[in-house]
């Protein structure tokens, strides 16, 4: 089974902050353990490419959830 680490883009970040982006919600396999909430897009390529994991990137945007309402 492959490994995948499922994340999602953080709500309360303004664009060109500079704080970690992503929030990591789970990662499936056993392969991989990961110790932070927030990571970079940086630093989670990174650790895609060297652990051969795939990056899953969910959306709960403000979006959906209008959509969702109306």
């Amino acid at each position: 089974m492959a490994t995948k680490i499922f994340v999602r883009e953080r709500r309360k970040i303004e664009k060109g902050e500079k704080k970690p982006r992503f929030r990591v919600l789970g990662v499936s396999g056993s392969d991989v353990k990961i110790y932070v909430k927030h990571i970079r897009k940086q630093e989670l390529d990174r650790l895609a490419e060297e652990t051969g994991a795939q990056v899953v990137v969910l959306s709960a945007g403000k979006e959906e959830k209008e959509a969702k309402v109306q």
